[in-house]
């Protein structure tokens, strides 16, 4: 009974050393790695010239996207509505949020980031939708992309759980 309590306690220390190195070791990472924050981009091309056509996006799961301070990037998922880029950011008033959502704190505090996509680098600057006109098809987009069809209630935006920003280019 002893050495099985002994060989479970050393599985629980393994794995938890596991997931931890994992964790640390992401952050050194060119970019993100699925669902974990990783570290600032070191490749990809900045692109040069007239806005792109983001429509290329309007089917793609994800992007990656990294915060110039704290310069960590994320994995996360995109919307365009008329022609422009918006990403969500959910769970924002439940307890795990709290935990895991702090770079749309940090986004506030700082907004600009660089948007990695196939290669290419766009310096954007993150701004927080929470009115407007946008608003309703930006929610009707998030809802068709990534909510089976069924329309994200305004209420998830209007009570804090979720919050919208724009990627708009930079200044």
């Amino acid at each position: 009974m002893k050495s099985a309590i002994r060989i479970l306690g050393g599985g629980a220390a393994l794995a938890t050393l596991v997931v931890l190195f994992l964790f640390i070791g992401a952050r050194f990472a060119d970019g993100p790695i699925e669902i974990l924050a990783g570290g600032p981009f070191r490749t990809g091309e900045l692109h040069q010239g007239p806005e792109p056509d983001w429509s290329f996006l309007a089917d793609r799961p994800t992007v990656e996207f990294q915060l110039e301070e704290p310069a960590r990037s994320r994995t996360t998922f995109v919307m365009v509505h008329a022609g422009r880029l918006f990403i969500p950011s959910g769970y924002m008033t439940t307890w795990w949020g709290r935990i895991w959502k702090h770079w749309p704190y940090q986004a506030e505090s700082n907004p600009n980031a660089l948007l990695r996509v196939d290669g290419k680098l766009y310096e954007r600057t993150l701004r927080r939708i929470q009115d407007g006109p946008d608003v309703a098809p930006v929610l009707a987009e998030l809802g068709r992309k990534y909510g089976g069809g069924d329309p994200i209630p305004r209420a998830a935006l209007d009570s804090g759980y979720l919050w919208l920003f724009e990627l708009e280019p930079r200044d």
